[in-house]
């Protein structure tokens, strides 16, 4: 048996196996989108999140390596066309974490971003970025190594300016105040399910509705959370029709009545009950093997954020149109 596996034969199958997602990963490289989409050349391998920011008519997207950039869409834009990402964040005193899920504060003209240590869990943070300058506005310490592991995913702020962070690792959901101050956690059983398997990646896309409350999605669970911050936090399972939310990340409100959640696949969730309840009317795959990580939206139209660039030397990335079919 051992000289089997020093033969040429099992080389030549080893070769053979291994070839066959390289060649399935070419297929998907080298044919043509069904939809619309960005392309861009990259600093670096992953991208966490992307969020078009209308006002400047940029996407800013999130270094898994830490940082931000900005890429320009310019009015002469054709598709096609290859657009650059521009750093504008690196911060030395964060070396070694991810810049991960973040959210775009326009009425204080800012940009708070999710901050973890992906790997050890040891340190999670709020950062907050003036979004003309680039300067930052604030650090908050949400956790450290003499805490409870915990990973920041994402974040999103109301009217008021607080921000309102997932931790996936430890199922609870940090408030921070406009100014930075770590205000106080939400916890509750019902965020943690009984089953070991579903808690391996647990609370993660988060979105303000603007009827006043929080909408959270459980990544191994499926579940998702409504969150009542006006009524003493109060927490209600959203009840799902025709499918399950599992393994969604990062989500966007297309309207007050339809929620994007990024995934492989990404669903589309409509609710007609201010989202007591939910149904998911259909499904967009994305780039599988880019694999969808956020959702944006962009004039009206969905664009997924696809964590993993390919190329050498320059990467590219994608944001793909997102098209939903039944």
């Amino acid at each position: 048996m051992a000289s089997f596996f020093c033969s040429t034969k099992f080389l030549l199958l080893l070769f053979f196996l291994s070839a066959i997602p390289i060649a399935f990963i070419i297929h998907l490289e080298t044919s043509s989108p069904t939809t619309h989409v960005y392309h861009y050349h990259s600093t670096g391998w992953l991208r966490e999140c992307s969020k078009w920011d209308d006002a400047n008519r940029r996407f800013i997207v999130s270094f898994f390596e830490g940082g931000l950039g900005v890429i320009p869409v310019e009015a002469d834009y054709s598709p096609g066309d290859v657009l650059q990402e521009m750093p504008v964040v690196k911060d030395a005193d964060l070396t070694g974490n991810a810049s991960l899920g973040f959210t775009i504060d326009r009425e204080r003209n800012r940009v708070l971003v999710a901050v973890a240590d992906v790997l050890g869990n040891r340190y999670s943070a709020l950062a907050a970025y003036d979004l003309t300058l680039w300067n930052r506005v604030f650090l908050t310490k949400l956790s450290g190594p003499e805490d409870e592991k915990a990973f920041a995913d994402d974040v999103v702020v109301d009217t008021e300016g607080n921000a309102y962070i997932t931790d996936a690792k430890a199922d609870k959901i940090w408030k921070v105040g406009a100014n930075g101050e770590l205000k106080y956690t939400i916890k509750n059983s019902i965020f943690t399910p009984k089953e070991w398997y579903n808690k391996l990646v647990g609370l993660n896309g988060i979105v303000y509705h603007p009827n006043g409350y929080l909408l959270v999605a459980h990544t191994f669970s499926g579940n998702l959370f409504k969150i009542e911050i006006a009524k003493g936090d109060e927490v209600k399972l959203v009840k799902i029709d025709y499918g399950s939310l599992k393994f969604g990340d990062g989500m966007e409100l297309l309207s007050p009545t339809k929620l994007v959640v990024a995934g492989n696949p990404t669903r589309l969730v409509e609710s007609s009950d201010d989202w007591e309840s939910g149904t998911i009317v259909g499904k967009a795959k994305g780039a599988i093997h880019r694999l969808s990580t956020a959702a944006t939206v962009k004039e009206g139209t969905v664009y997924l954020n696809h964590m993993i660039g390919l190329g050498y030397p320059r990467k590219k990335h994608v944001l793909v149109e997102a098209v939903f079919s039944a």
